[in-house]
Order: structure tokens, then C-alpha cells, then sequence
């Protein structure tokens, strides 16, 4: 992982022949960047012989950023200058996934799968709904019940999916997926408050905000996510 300048530690926690699960500690949205699409590069090059593994990151963003898609009027959902958020320690950037504006920080678990969808079995859709089935269980863990919105991707939480939990956003390229989800562990929700999450006017929660003290930690998290991939990988895959 060398070039990676901003990573406080990084850890394998699974690692087998098909995949592997890496916790890149905090690290920027720029280096994170890069290395997904480095590790994309190595996953649908390889051939046969010389077979790589998928990949799925663990990972938080510092400095916090909020991230731009090229959607029709996903610019107008940042509520503030770029100045204001300078004043927060916010980033701004352009980003090539799904959906529309979004925030990542410390406290907010972001997972990035680099997955090769044909060994899947996966197409697009079924894909984001596999990985809105990994937040629904990592939830349940702790007895929150996720849901999903009919009219929305993500995780939802709450009477009549009232709030957001967690917030989706993927990229497909020749068959491998780049970006992934956040989960709300326990950011700071203020900073949600500087833009229109994911274009809708609905309130942001936590893990942290929904059970207060008995919230998991973020290495709890992880490791429930690590150990779902490593177990629905294996299913699908039949290995």
C-alpha cells in the first residue's frame, strides 16, 4: 500500500484466494480514490493465469469532503460556498459514481468493494440491493431494524423509513465496481447540514444517535462488514 501518504493503518482482516477485506484506517478521498481504481485495474486485467482477488476497503474519509456527482442539478444540493466549507475543513469534489451529493467524515464507516460482477453472478440493480442487504444485517446486529426505500437507494431507519442511515453510490466499469456505501457510525451529523444528502430534504441519523451509549464501535463495524462479504462472497461464488 505504499503511496497511500494519509493512512493511519492499514490491516487485512480476510483474505483468501477470491477476496480480500483491507482496513485503510482514515485516509483522503483523493488517495482512496486512487487506490480503487488501481485495485479495479489489477482485478479486470488479470488473466487466469495470474488471477487477482476482489477487494472490498474499509475505510473513514479525513479530511471530511463532500462529493459531487455529475447529475443534473446535484451541484445546487451543496448549501454553502466553498469558503464556508474551508471554515468547516471540508472538501469539495467532483466524483464519477451513482447518485447525487453526499458527505463522508471521521465516525462514518465507507465501504468501497472492488467486485467482478460476472464471478457474482450480479447484475447492476441486484448488486446495490446486495449491498443495501449488507447494511440491513451489520443494523440488525444491534437490533435496528434497516429498510429500504422504494423511492430512494440506501438504508433507512424508523417509522415509515424516516431517516437515512446510510447512503449508496457505485460505479460500474467493464463489469467491476468502484465506490460503495456509507454507513453513519457516529459522524458529526452537523456537517450533513451543509447540503441536501443525496438530493432529498429527509434527516440524517447514526448508529451513535439511535442507540447512544450502546453503539457498536467503528473496529465492531468493521468487522461485522468484513465478515459478511467474506460469508456472501463465498456463497455466491460457491467457493
Amino acid at each position: 500500500m505504499r503511496g497511500v501518504s494519509t493512512v493511519r493503518r492499514v490491516r487485512t482482516l480476510a483474505s483468501h484466494d477470491q477476496l480480500q477485506v483491507v482496513d485503510l484506517g482514515r485516509i483522503s478521498y483523493a488517495d482512496a480514490l486512487a487506490l480503487q481504481r488501481a485495485t479495479h485495474e489489477r482485478l479486470v486485467t488479470a488473466s487466469a493465469a495470474a488471477a487477482a482477488p476482489m477487494t472490498v476497503f474499509l475505510l473513514e474519509h479525513n479530511p471530511p469532503v463532500i462529493t459531487v456527482t455529475k447529475r443534473v442539478g446535484a451541484a445546487e444540493h451543496v448549501r454553502v460556498s466553498e469558503e464556508v466549507l474551508k471554515q468547516h475543513g471540508i472538501e469539495r469534489v467532483e466524483t464519477d459514481r451513482g447518485g447525487d451529493v453526499t458527505y463522508h467524515g471521521p465516525g462514518q464507516l465507507v465501504v468501497y468493494p472492488i467486485m467482478d460482477l460476472t464471478k457474482l453472478g450480479l447484475k447492476v440493480h441486484p448488486y446495490v440491493r446486495w449491498l443495501e442487504q449488507c447494511i440491513i444485517d451489520t443494523l440488525a446486529e444491534d437490533g435496528i431494524v434497516g429498510a429500504r426505500d422504494p423511492g430512494a437507494t440506501g438504508v433507512w431507519v424508523g417509522e415509515g423509513a424516516a431517516r437515512k442511515i446510510a447512503a449508496i453510490g457505485v460505479r460500474i466499469s467493464r463489469s467491476a465496481t468502484l465506490h460503495g456505501f456509507a454507513l453513519n457510525v457516529a459522524p458529526d451529523l452537523r456537517h450533513f447540514e451543509l447540503i441536501v444528502p443525496c438530493g432529498l430534504q429527509r434527516p440524517v441519523t447514526s448508529l451513535e444517535t439511535e442507540l447512544g451509549e450502546r453503539a457498536p464501535s467503528m473496529d465492531l463495524v468493521k468487522r461485522r462488514v468484513s465478515d459478511w462479504f467474506v460469508r456472501e462472497c463465498a456463497r455466491l461464488i460457491g467457493a
